[in-house]
């Protein structure tokens, strides 16, 4: 006779849960259980600059989605020692590389005549590599699709351009996304 809950995992049913659940309230509240303030303030101004670069307001909008999707179900994954040791190694890749990306970032805004569009359309495809890589085992395809979404659009050249030129309309919103990407560095969440 079989064990009572024999072949039952609450464990795995209860990130599945967690993982639907997100699915189908991926908003700005359901972010701020996950996110902290300084991050949803980086993301809030990084949505100022898409909505009004993207081609549609609907565009804008999915874009952030997917960025907020992708980061809650990394975090839950991680939270709930998802991982192996193999990802683990991946994990430590990616956030060597992400730090390396937001401190190159920082640099191309704070020091002038040093954007290079081709070293960050380089970068953020390594971050996607490396984010992909660890996702694999983990998420649909689905998912992975709006993790090449999200960087894509990042790596847009023009994009970039138009974020990092001298003359920016995007200047202030940028230095307040500078600003937190600093305090975010200095808390070590970055």
């Amino acid at each position: 006779m079989a064990e009572p809950g024999a072949g039952f995992d609450s464990r795995g049913m209860g990130l599945r849960v967690q993982k639907n659940l997100l699915g189908k309230m991926s908003s700005k509240s359901i972010a701020k259980v996950f996110i902290d303030e300084t991050t949803g303030r980086v993301l809030d101004n990084t949505h100022r600059i898409i909505k009004d670069y993207a081609s549609t307001k609907k565009e804008a909008e999915k874009v952030m989605k997917y960025i907020i999707k992708t980061v809650v179900k990394v975090g839950i994954l991680f939270r709930n020692d998802q991982f192996n040791a193999e990802d683990l190694k991946v994990v430590e890749s990616f956030k060597t590389k992400f730090h390396s990306l937001a401190m190159t970032v920082i640099s191309f805004h704070e020091v002038d005549f040093t954007f290079d569009v081709s070293y960050l359309c380089k970068t953020l495809e390594e971050c996607k590599a490396l984010l992909q890589k660890l996702i694999a085992r983990h998420l649909t395809d689905k998912s992975k699709t709006r993790v090449d979404i999200v960087f894509n659009f990042f790596a847009q050249p023009d994009l970039l351009n138009a974020v990092f030129q001298s003359d920016s309309k995007y200047s202030e919103t940028f230095d307040a996304i500078v600003k937190d990407m600093h305090k975010m560095m200095d808390d070590g969440n970055l």
